[in-house]
């Protein structure tokens, strides 16, 4: 697969088939993507790999913290405040999501399941969460990007999907304390990593991107 095909065809799946991923192919993945650049190589993602009983654990830990509002993420991810044109994209995006999940506005219930879902992985064999130190500046964090991006295309090279999960990091202090991380490692969010389920709706959802005038100026 080239580098373009997997760039455009990656999409964020939500629902996978209970198959499993083995540890050569999750060892491919982030063998290839230890390749992402740094600066001055400094290489700041650590990566803890969670499967059966382990994820479960995470995924029942991360629900109760939700359901008692514990929420005290590393970072922010999202402003405090929405404007255009990012207020309307995000509006789009959750729209289309949740008519490709068949949830209506009043359907407070299966909001909260769908939510939920994000912390089960949407049921991926396989989860990736990602840390670096707190102690570096912003710019290890672009450093975090390209390996998540790198992470994402390999996998596609491995013909299995993908979906980025910032909602991992809303319950960092869960998550250290469930795997025994250091109090130094933020956690920005993790990956979930599995087979696409191809008969499921959610995974025809997609999303638009603007188009390249849009958002380029050229200059001579």
């Amino acid at each position: 697969m080239d580098v373009t095909t997997a760039l455009t065809h990656r999409s964020s799946t939500r629902a996978f088939l209970d198959k499993p991923v083995s540890d050569e192919q999750i060892r491919a993945i982030l063998d290839a993507a230890r390749w992402a650049p740094s600066g001055v190589n400094i290489q700041p993602w650590q990566v803890a790999v969670v499967r059966g009983e382990t994820k479960q654990k995470l995924a029942d830990a991360l629900i109760a913290a939700r359901a008692a509002g514990a929420q005290n993420p590393d970072y922010q991810y999202y402003p405090a405040q929405w404007i255009d044109p990012f207020k309307e994209r995000r509006k789009h995006c959750g729209l289309a999501l949740y008519q490709a999940l068949e949830i209506r506005r009043e359907d407070t219930e299966k909001q909260k399941e769908a939510w939920n879902n994000n912390y089960r992985f949407f049921g991926a064999p396989v989860g990736l969460l990602l840390f670096l130190d707190r102690r570096l500046g912003q710019g290890a964090w672009i450093d975090m990007g390209m390996f998540m991006q790198s992470i994402m295309l390999a996998a596609q090279e491995q013909g299995l999907a993908t979906c980025p999960q910032a909602s991992l990091g809303e319950y960092p202090d869960v998550v250290r304390s469930l795997l025994g991380m250091d109090e130094n490692l933020a956690l920005l969010g993790g990956i979930a990593l599995g087979h696409a389920d191809p008969d499921a709706a959610v995974n025809r959802y997609r999303t638009e991107r603007e188009p390249v005038d849009a958002f380029t100026r050229w200059y001579e």
